[in-house]
């Protein structure tokens, strides 16, 4: 919830009591450095005990609700018919409208069913962007995934509200140039992660599901932010402020054929599911539910995440559980933007994004400037955060460079978990590295795995430059800090 100050700023109120805590270690920055150095200069692979806040992501970082852990310890543990699935069906009947499902152990799985029953080889997949496990999983399949996004989705400092829109035009320009008998499915992504978070309107998936449907074509909707989804239309589309988060939800699930989600992020649990209205799409997937998850019934989750998931579905409609992160993000986002730090604006859900671009204007893609600010932010302050450029790419089938659209160095705001104070600090560090940038220097590969390279790849810093900035930072903070 945002509250008015009486000098009249706005600040996210915390609609929560913390009950129990962890306790988070500030280890120096030499600490840091070796860290990051045995790492391979890839933030995936520190350990938790170096790390002061993890900001890496917000998927299964979340915290639970005192009643999802109240849930848990109820849970039916029947290998099949579990009372607990059909309580996660209820809740999803409920809150989302599907009457069919197919629990599965996280989002990545859901892709891969999907990819497995409706991608065939030399199908086209459109989409208003991609996200890393998707594309892999339908390309893996023989399909080509298509971004259809508008121009301006690439702007990063921008007021467009939508920018996650999918461009209606280059929609129907690929229905004509493929045919709709070569296109698996429309995707539509809330939000789109790799752009910045960013939402679409209400309006565009509703022109969308028309066009699709003019042309014999379903709509699939992953849903794994489908909460902050919500949230953004509710407080940016214009029709939308006086509805509620399930209004909204509500009307955007009349346009779905199929929707899944990683439960890790709305849901607050580890797990996820795919849910459709269509007996014909759901017998489809069915048959290869116990072959690559499990039975019907559990689907490679354990049943305690299904009762918390449960649970997590129908909280996830509270409108200060939905705006829990945005309102954090967007405060974040202000508080660099005061201190001249380039981010991803409007802010959107998940995370705030610094632009690698122009927060390091000189280094050249191939030298990985998210990758590299990444590595700069985790020195300067202990904090994991993630790169969302060209790392998150691969190679095509050449082994040459695919360039990322944009560079982004993604700090994410885990829900209900982080305090205000603790993302000031952030801000200041993030404050004092960009007025030092030009300490930082690019990155290159030592090991590279083939797919999806951003989780086990290894780099080292080109000229030592991590120890160079270490140095800086101690001289104006001191050694323990």
């Amino acid at each position: 919830m945002l509250v008015k100050l009486s000098n009249g700023k706005e600040i996210p109120m915390e609609m929560h009591k913390v009950r129990i805590v962890q306790k988070c270690f500030l280890v120096p920055a030499d600490h840091r450095l070796k860290a990051i150095e045995e790492g391979g200069y890839n933030t995936f692979s520190l350990r938790t005990r170096d790390i002061f806040m993890d900001s890496l992501t917000d998927s299964g970082t979340n915290a639970m609700s005192d009643n999802q852990l109240a849930a848990m310890m109820v849970a039916d543990d029947a290998y099949a018919g579990s009372e607990s699935f059909y309580k996660l069906a209820d809740s999803i009947k409920d809150v989302l409208g599907f009457e069919y499902v197919l629990p599965v152990h996280q989002g990545r799985a859901a892709e891969h069913l999907l990819a497995k029953v409706f991608v065939k080889p030399g199908d086209v997949i459109p989409m208003n962007y991609h996200f890393t496990t998707t594309k892999a999983h339908f390309e893996m399949a023989g399909g080509t995934v298509l971004e259809i996004y508008r121009d301006l989705a690439l702007q990063t400092e921008s007021s467009e509200p939508f920018k996650g829109n999918m461009d209606l035009q280059k929609f129907r320009d690929v229905i004509k140039k493929y045919g709709a008998n070569k296109i698996s499915f429309v995707r539509m992504e809330a939000t789109a992660n790799l752009l910045g978070g960013q939402p679409f309107s209400l309006e565009n998936l509703r022109e969308v599901k028309k066009i699709a449907s003019e042309n014999g074509i379903f709509l699939v909707y992953d849903g794994s932010l489908i909460s902050e989804q919500a949230y953004f239309i509710k407080q940016r589309e214009k029709g939308y402020e006086n509805k509620s988060i399930q209004e909204i939800m509500t009307e955007m699930m009349k346009y779905v054929d199929i929707f899944y989600l990683s439960g890790r992020k709305s849901t607050m649990v580890r797990g996820g599911f795919i849910a459709t209205n269509n007996k014909k799409y759901f017998e489809m997937i069915k048959p290869w539910l116990p072959v690559y998850e499990g039975f019907l019934t559990y689907g490679g989750m354990s049943t305690k995440e299904i009762e918390a998931m449960a649970v997590g579905i129908r909280e996830m409609t509270d409108f200060n559980v939905a705006g829990s992160s945005a309102e954090f993000v967007k405060f974040f986002c202000e508080r660099l933007i005061e201190y001249k730090v380039p981010v991803v604006t409007p802010p959107g859900g998940l995370a705030c994004h610094l632009d690698a671009m122009k927060f390091l204007p000189n280094m050249p893609q191939s030298q990985y400037p998210a990758g590299a600010l990444a590595a700069a932010v985790y020195l300067a302050s202990g904090v994991r955060t993630m790169e969302r450029g060209t790392i998150s790419m691969d190679r095509d089938k050449d082994g040459n460079e695919v360039y990322s659209d944009i560079e982004l160095t993604r700090i994410a705001v885990p829900r209900r978990v982080y305090t205000m104070s603790q993302i000031l600090y952030t801000a200041d560090r993030i404050n004092w590295l960009h007025q030092h940038r030009d300490l930082i220097g690019g990155l290159k590969f030592v090991e590279e795995p083939p797919v999806l390279r951003f989780f086990f790849g290894k780099l080292e810093a080109l000229n030592n430059w991590g120890a160079k900035l270490v140095e800086a930072f101690k001289k104006d903070f001191g050694p323990n800090c």
